[in-house]
């Protein structure tokens, strides 16, 4: 049962031609376009934007057997929905991964499918740092920005992925879906991570993610997002958002 209806939003970025909210770069962009130095904030997501994407490492416990959107609905849900689905509940901190893990061999076991979750702990220590996004936060709070980190997470992974980059020196909050109890899409996680960024207004925040439905819930929060397919362009239009240095 989904919690609150999000906009459907595509996929990756492309240029569609004029009148588009399609950037050049490759990078989707919602909300108005602006220039200058109007903005107060930028907010990352992690998986997929400060580090490779984790969703091929989920869906890997079912390998083949199901193509992978269809692997991403069994497993993790509408992701551009925030319902009962247990992984939401895991990513809200409601349940515990051992309860969805449960679910799944349950799940597989009725429909005849067979679950290897040594491929996920394999595909999860492939996961890459982006290092053109973590300069860019670096030089984004040299600037004089408020830096946040805005994740859909569990509570059994936190020390693992803290320990890939070093959280407390990049941002100046961060917000873990499992520890606040709500999740991305829904826009009140949006608003608590710019309260806890001290009341920044949502019009005057930039939010990157590498799903649609994600942003699609920011720009319902008020904030201006980018969809992230390539770190690198997406950090090139973002830097086209926030304007020249001062």
């Amino acid at each position: 049962m989904a919690r609150e209806a999000t906009p459907a939003v595509g996929f990756r970025a492309k240029n569609d031609g004029v009148g588009d909210p399609i950037a050049r770069s490759g990078a989707r962009r919602y909300g108005a376009a602006v220039t200058g130095r109007r903005f107060d904030a930028v907010v990352f997501d992690f998986s997929g934007v400060v580090v490779s994407s984790a969703f091929s490492a989920l869906t890997s416990v079912l390998g083949d057997q199901l193509d992978p959107d269809e692997a991403m609905l069994l497993l993790l849900g509408p992701y551009d929905e925030d319902t009962d689905h247990p992984w939401h509940q895991v990513e809200r901190g409601e349940i515990t991964m051992a309860e969805w893990v449960a679910h799944v061999d349950d799940v597989a076991k009725e429909r005849g499918f067979t679950v290897d979750w040594g491929a996920m702990g394999r595909s999860f220590k492939e996961l890459e740092v982006h290092d053109v996004v973590v300069d860019r936060i670096r030089s984004l709070r040299a600037e004089g920005y408020r830096t946040a980190l805005l994740t859909n997470n569990i509570k059994e992974g936190s020390q693992t992925w803290r320990a890939m980059v070093p959280v407390d020196d990049l941002f100046d909050v961060v917000v873990d879906s499992s520890s606040v109890g709500m999740r991305k899409p829904d826009p009140a996680i949006f608003r608590h991570t710019l309260e806890e960024l001290g009341g920044i207004e949502p019009h005057r925040a930039v939010f990157l993610d590498d799903h649609p439905g994600n942003v699609a819930g920011a720009v319902r929060a008020g904030l201006v997002a980018i969809v992230v397919d390539v770190p690198a362009d997406a950090i090139a239009e973002l830097d086209a958002l926030l304007g020249p240095v001062p």
